[in-house]
């Protein structure tokens, strides 16, 4: 690993990356050109390296600590840094969103050009929002469609209330006539999602509650919070700043990283908590299940495309295309 240039770990395209760690209780740094954690054992030290290459998110929770070698190595590779509690939530300054970006000036200009093209003409920013719905329920379908763990649990896309709901939400986002009839449609098609997951997984009485202390809302925490990890190296990466949403509110911080999470959480998250809440896993073993269907599913790929597509929608300069621009620097 000695001697590589950060232009060469990065052969691995980012919207292809696969990997998002949660380290705890433990040291980061860099050593002989690799990124590492220092994790301390009762009789000797063990280092464990990062695949940078092909990593998107790095949380950090309790008992850690990072160098200023390690975040320049993480900076050069394009991977994100976030501090967060145990467990992989909150991230730090509360309800905020709060990231480590890299500094980077050889990201594409397209992208946030295209997205400022539309996002100050309100009618733009809602038809935005309402592709981002669409989007949304087309990845739902695409999932329970398809994931056979999910339909061995009983979630099925061709469900006559699963059928229903997706009918009934896609009606109400082409008749939304602003921002909060569509945030209406969207609480009441989450709720029927969350009744849905209830009686299939038999969870008992349930109400959605961030500050809920039982399982399946600390489990939809840690799950959203992964989502968000993947949807903000998204947004990085195509150069648009995470304050430019379409549906969350113009002044909230973060706002856009809840947009593009919310493409996923419903076809994942949902599920995966209820599932693995009934099933009586432990944090860990709920994100590994989260990141191995973020895997499986493409998950960052759909978001990077859903942006691009969307970015571009009304960009004139629409006709120049990078490619994958992970690999412009």
């Amino acid at each position: 690993m000695q001697g590589l240039t950060p232009t060469e770990l990065k052969a691995i395209l980012f919207s292809k990356r696969a990997n998002v760690y949660y380290l705890e209780k433990c040291r980061v740094m860099q050593k002989d050109g690799r990124v590492l954690y220092l994790t301390e054992g009762k009789k000797a030290n063990q280092y464990w390296n990062i695949p940078i290459a092909n990593t998107t998110v790095i949380l950090l929770g309790t008992g850690t600590s990072i160098t200023q070698a390690a975040v320049r190595m993480l900076a050069g590779a394009g991977v994100l840094v976030g501090f967060c509690g145990g467990g992989g939530t909150p991230l730090l300054a509360g309800t905020e969103i709060e990231w480590l970006n890299p500094q980077s000036e050889y990201r594409p200009t397209q992208y946030v050009q295209g997205w400022m093209a539309f996002w100050f003409e309100e009618d733009k920013r809602l038809q935005a929002a309402k592709n981002f719905q669409h989007k949304r329920c087309d990845f739902l379908a695409k999932v329970w469609g398809k994931d056979r763990d999910l339909q061995g649990e009983g979630f099925f896309a061709d469900d006559r209330e699963i059928e229903g709901a997706l009918k009934g939400f896609r009606q109400r986002i082409e008749s939304a006539g602003n921002v909060t009839e569509l945030l209406a449609a969207e609480a009441n098609f989450a709720k029927q999602l969350y009744k849905y997951a209830v009686q299939r997984t038999e969870y008992g009485e349930f109400t959605r509650d961030a500050d809920a202390t039982d399982i399946a809302n600390v489990f939809l925490n840690h799950g959203n919070y992964l989502a968000y990890g993947m949807a903000a190296s998204a947004l990085w990466v195509l150069g648009i700043p995470h304050g430019f949403a379409v549906m969350h509110g113009k002044t909230r911080r973060g706002a856009l990283v809840f947009d593009v999470a919310d493409l996923i959480k419903d076809a994942i998250v949902l599920p995966g908590a209820f599932i693995c809440a009934r099933n009586g896993l432990e944090n860990q073993e709920f994100r590994e299940y989260c990141l191995q269907k973020f895997t499986e599913h493409k998950v960052l790929e759909f978001m990077y495309d859903t942006i691009e597509k969307q970015s571009l929608q009304w960009y004139k300069g629409a006709g120049s295309n990078d490619g994958d621009i992970y690999q412009s620097e």
